[in-house]
């Protein structure tokens, strides 16, 4: 079984950057080394397969609906956009855009942020490179800043309900470092996006989405989230035999697998009441942080990358070296405050 799970995830890890049709469908692939992992271990249960139909539902409505929202409304939020592009220093725009979706998305979902993130680049005159890095450098400001409540993201949802705490209980214990690191990437974002000299428009020469791409896009999201529950609850053995126990220290590097594993299942396995807050702080932050490196990391990840058609290799290129720094970075701060 062991021998069976580590090889789904050594396919989990390298396909999608070796094989082009597995990049093309990175959501269906999940969902199939997802079930496969499940029957590997045992797990698939109806238990299972009922949570696992249930789960996405949420998430998919609200892509659904966000998504029709954004082509009935993309016209005036465009020429708000351009004004507003216009009207500040075009460096201190792009920092803002990346601090602010980064704040508000622990209130309006980071799924709801990255569709903002979607519409904001669209209108940018960005060259390539600068457009991958303003996108990877934003959901990583997403990825952690829905973290601060339980309405943010499915990990914080999980935490807080697993750890019977209230509502702030995130920001508390995690806001004073990932508020911190949201603005540090929106200062990032000012030095490493460089803007061009043409005037704002539409980058992309992108028309309206016609419904069959929302509808495909929702569709998409149901079947990656579906995908991660599968994938989570199938490697639970394997979590469960080597990972349980460890120093919370060790967990924090081991957590990197967050970048392809949902990081809200390994939260699940790994995160228990008995354990101080330093310890459950270093867990979290692990995983927040991983989250950014690779398009599976993150469901505004793999809508971003999907929508911009951002490629697993152009991600990787930028996403694992940000997201190592900053590992290293935090590790260096828990240790001080350890």
């Amino acid at each position: 079984m062991i021998v069976g799970l580590l090889i789904i995830l050594i396919l989990v890890l390298f396909l999608p950057f070796s094989v082009k049709i597995v990049e093309h469908n990175l959501e269906v692939f999940l969902f199939v080394m997802g079930l496969l992992a499940a029957i590997v271990s045992g797990e698939l249960t109806k238990s299972l397969f009922g949570k696992a139909l249930e789960d996405p539902i949420n998430i998919s409505l609200a892509v659904l609906v966000a998504g029709l929202l954004f082509k009935w409304l993309q016209d005036p939020l465009e020429k708000r956009i351009i004004k507003m592009s216009e009207a500040i220093p075009y460096r201190v725009f792009l920092a803002l855009v990346v601090i602010i979706l980064g704040l508000i998305s622990s209130v309006i979902t980071a799924i709801i942020a990255a569709l903002v993130l979607v519409i904001i680049v669209s209108v940018l005159p960005l060259d390539r490179k600068s457009e991958v890095r303003l996108v990877i450098l934003a959901c990583f400001s997403i990825g952690l800043g829905a973290s601060l409540t339980p309405i943010g993201e499915p990990l914080s949802t999980l935490a807080v309900s697993k750890l019977n705490e209230d509502f702030f209980f995130l920001l508390r214990l995690i806001g004073p470092e990932v508020i911190p690191a949201v603005i540090i990437f929106g200062i990032l974002t000012m030095v490493l996006v460089k803007p061009q000299k043409s005037t704002v428009g539409l980058s992309h020469n992108q028309t309206k989405e016609s419904y069959k791409e929302i509808i495909i896009r929702a569709l998409k999201i149901y079947l990656f989230v579906m995908g991660l529950t599968l994938l989570g609850a199938g490697f639970e053995p394997l979590i469960n035999r080597y990972l349980l126990g460890l120093s919370p220290y060790i967990l924090y590097w081991i957590n990197m697998i967050s970048a392809v594993l949902d990081n809200a299942t390994l939260a699940a396995a790994e995160i228990s009441p008995a354990m101080d807050h330093p310890t459950i702080k270093s867990i979290l932050l692990g995983l927040l942080i991983s989250g950014g490196m690779l398009i599976p990391g993150n469901i505004p990840n793999i809508i971003a990358a999907g929508k911009l058609q951002i490629t697993s290799k152009e991600w990787a290129r930028f996403g694992v070296p940000i997201g190592l720094i900053t590992m290293l970075l935090y590790f260096l701060i828990i240790l001080l405050i350890g």
